[in-house]
């Protein structure tokens, strides 16, 4: 597995880190690898989200059902306005 070092990390960013770690009670490695895991998508994970936005699109673009034989609720309103 590789192995990521990161340099010249500001202050303030790395007491968040360490604070959020403390708080998760984990290590700071793994609160790190946390957050990629989270924030940067792999190829897969990609092509998992392209799937469903298209299943998205073509429950869109899908017509919706003919009106029934019942009347629609806006002619129930009216016909109850009316009585």
């Amino acid at each position: 597995m590789p192995t990521l070092y990161v340099e010249n990390v500001p202050a303030d960013l790395y007491e968040a880190l360490r604070a959020r770690a403390r708080k998760r009670r984990s290590s700071i490695a793994a609160e790190v690898l946390s957050l990629l895991e989270r924030d940067v998508p792999t190829a897969k994970e990609l092509a998992r989200r392209r799937q469903f936005m298209a299943r998205v699109a073509r429950i869109a673009a899908r017509k919706s059902p003919q009106a029934g034989p019942h009347p629609s609720s806006e002619e129930m309103l009216r016909e109850d306005r009316d009585r």
